[in-house]
């Protein structure tokens, strides 16, 4: 998801006491996430199955901002956007920093003995606590929210009238993270991508107040793009963390199996399929390209620097022969800038 925002937050210094700093008991859900810890203190009573007690560990866990954003694809020039924009952007992104890291970073101080299955119970016991705090936001009777990040989300969403829904879908996205590490078919892997990247930029447009239906769309098809697009760059890393986004259906129709996405460098099968996926994110996002059309100024500039980011990583792979094992393919700094030039003269 971070393939839209991270970069919008290049100066962003995040450190380790500004991440998931309040981790509550697990077995209390009626509170979530509610003091800080430290590294040699845990989460009381993960629950186990039943009555079992359940495992101590410490889950401090860092947005690591800074150190995060420059590995991302799509930049935007934050400093020469309204300094209202820049405020609701950083929101934006340490939310989904922060549902990202609880799904996916080490959790500090998990003792060696933890299971995996342990481990992804526990994440998504801290998602369900997160999701909770969240709602406080669109609860007029709820308390404040108790993490900082969604106290921040919660300013944003009041200014810019961001509904529920695109945040609890990145929510969801993570906790389906948790448990699915394949995907049948292209529509399954479109519908994850409704949940991980399409919100992202749903609540840019309402941060731009520029969010209408045909807007949004056109956004969602944007934004399916590049996370495909980001899946193929990434072939060789997700299947090193056990995942693989390339449709089950298209590789076998391709010939391909896990065998050769294994492989230091991608066969002639391989590099057929992943032209196959990058051709298709291309069609999509020419499909939603327009969208800069009809915008103006600032917010006009923004989307160019999403779609030029997704044409230059195409640029990348295409000039990579496809061979994403061997290397992954980045786009080069003044291929963007020139791609997000023509974007915003054409508008499109």
């Amino acid at each position: 998801m971070f393939a839209f925002i991270s970069v919008l937050c290049p100066n962003r210094q995040v450190t380790r006491s500004e991440g998931l700093d309040q981790v509550a008991a697990a077995g209390d859900t009626s509170r979530p996430i509610v003091r800080p810890v430290t590294r040699s203190e845990g989460l009381d009573q993960v629950a186990g199955a039943g009555p079992t007690p359940g495992i101590t560990v410490a889950a401090e866990v860092s947005l690591a901002v800074a150190a995060k954003a420059s590995a991302e694809n799509f930049p935007v020039a934050l400093r020469v956007l309204p300094r209202r924009w820049r405020a609701h952007l950083t929101a934006l992104y340490g939310f989904a920093r922060l549902t990202d890291d609880i799904g996916d970073e080490p959790l500090p101080g998990i003792p060696s003995g933890t299971t995996e299955a342990e481990v992804t119970a526990i994440r998504l016991k801290l998602l369900d606590e997160l999701e909770q705090d969240v709602r406080r936001i669109f609860d007029p009777g709820a308390p404040e929210p108790e993490l900082d990040a969604i106290r921040a989300l919660k300013s944003t969403v009041k200014a810019c009238h961001v509904p529920a829904q695109p945040l609890y879908d990145l929510i969801q996205a993570n906790r389906q993270d948790q448990v699915v590490t394949r995907y049948a078919n292209y529509q399954e892997l479109e519908d994850y991508c409704g949940l991980s990247a399409n919100p992202v930029g749903q609540v840019v447009l309402y941060i731009m107040d520029a969010a209408t239906p045909d807007r949004i769309a056109a956004s969602d098809s944007i934004c399916t793009a590049l996370q495909v697009i980001e899946h193929c760059q990434d072939v060789a890393e997700d299947f090193g963390n056990g995942r693989i986004y390339l449709p089950r259906e298209d590789m076998d129709a391709h010939g391909v199996t896990e065998a050769d996405l294994a492989r230091p460098a991608a066969s002639q099968r391989v590099q057929d399929l992943v032209k196959f996926e990058i051709d298709r994110a291309d069609a999509l996002l020419a499909a939603g390209a327009p969208l800069v059309g009809t915008l103006q100024g600032m917010a006009r500039l923004a989307i160019a620097g999403y779609v030029a980011g997704g044409r230059a990583t195409l640029k990348s792979v295409r000039g990579s022969s496809y061979d994403v094992l061997r290397a992954v393919p980045r786009p080069g700094k003044a291929d963007t800038v020139a791609m997000m030039a023509s974007c915003y003269i054409k508008g499109r």
